[in-house]
């Protein structure tokens, strides 16, 4: 299992301290049940957090234009039309996707093209499965647009826990599909805003997975705006 960069110093740090606390206990107390229980929590602990700064291996071939990919694993928990304000100023559909403590937390660029936007919001830290925390939350802004002309904003959002919001795309630079985006530390979600003709390929309350699940296509009979 790959690690991801973000996650080396944190899991370092948190083992060496588990370790000593339970050395300790064991030299100490080890006829004591409350020795074996921590072992077991600490154990627990370790093995969730390394699940949840795993790097998955998972790699598109080709550009797969028209294809929208999930940028990070986690549960689809909004699709729904919205007039985008911000940076699209038109309408979209909205796609929104919560990672639990139990999802990996890398984030992988949804579609082909250029970085035209990138952009850095302070604010609340709202649980991140709230509608409103898409609005108010501490969060990052990317707009991508593809080579057939049509804009996609992604959205890093912090949740209740999550304090670090990583960005790795920059503005005026090309990526592909499925290249490395960013990474959110603990729970979190994304936005993904698409034209309002794309085709959905997924329901509310699926599971998805980054470089693996397809969330829409771009319609292919119809030229994009502005072209």
């Amino acid at each position: 299992m790959l690690i991801h960069k973000e996650g080396k110093k944190t899991l370092l740090y948190t083992f060496i301290a588990l370790g000593a606390v339970n050395l300790a206990l064991f030299c100490f107390f080890y006829k004591c049940v409350i020795t074996y229980t921590l072992f077991t929590i600490s154990i627990v602990l370790f093995l969730m957090m390394l699940n949840f700064f795993k790097k998955p291996k998972r790699i598109y071939s080709g550009q797969l234009l028209g294809s929208v990919n999930a940028p990070t694993d986690g549960k689809v928990v909004v699709i729904e039309k919205v007039f985008e304000k911000d940076f699209l100023h038109t309408e979209c559909i909205q796609i929104s996707i919560f990672m639990s403590l139990f999802n990996a937390h890398s984030n992988w660029m949804p579609v082909t093209g250029k970085i035209v936007h990138v952009s850095h919001q302070d604010g609340r830290f709202l649980a991140a499965y709230l509608p409103k925390s898409s609005h108010e939350n501490e969060r990052s802004n990317i707009v991508i647009e593809t080579p057939d002309g049509y804009k996609v904003l992604t959205r890093q959002i912090a949740g209740a826990m999550a304090r670090r919001i990583v960005t790795y795309v920059k503005e005026d630079e090309n990526y592909c599909i499925g290249d490395p985006l960013g990474f959110i530390k603990l729970g979190s979600r994304m936005d993904i805003f698409l034209p309002l003709d794309s085709e959905i390929l997924v329901q509310l309350g699926d599971e998805v997975r980054a470089n693996k699940t397809f969330l829409a296509h771009f319609n292919s009979n119809k030229q994009a705006k502005g072209e």
